[in-house]
């Protein structure tokens, strides 16, 4: 594999990678849902405490999955690319063919 592909896998595992924690993934489809959210929210909707909320986001952020805006005392949260729904939607399609196919099993 040359380096330029090698680059882009990197790329590509670095983006999964901060997507691969069930907090963060929650965050993800609540920025997609609501357009932008406070860190305060956020941190009330995981039920963790700011400290951790903050890092999750500081790794979304460092994979260019969010924006962050300073407004006041307050840090607001965006996608950076609302594309991000599609993969959703993928995913849950997988979840949903996995299932069928555990039913089909089952039924044997």
């Amino acid at each position: 594999m040359d380096a330029r592909t090698r680059a882009r896998y990197e790329a590509r595992a670095k983006i999964v990678k901060a997507m691969a924690h069930p907090s963060r993934l929650l965050i993800l489809d609540e920025l997609a849902r609501r357009n932008e959210r406070c860190v305060c929210e956020l941190t009330e909707l995981i039920g963790a405490d700011m400290s951790t909320v903050s890092k999750h986001l500081s790794l979304l952020k460092n994979a260019g999955l969010v924006d962050v805006e300073k407004r006041g005392t307050q840090i607001w949260y965006r996608l950076r690319c609302t594309c991000i729904t599609d993969f959703f939607r993928c995913v849950e399609s997988v979840i949903k063919r996995n299932a069928a196919e555990q039913q089909r099993i089952l039924r044997r």
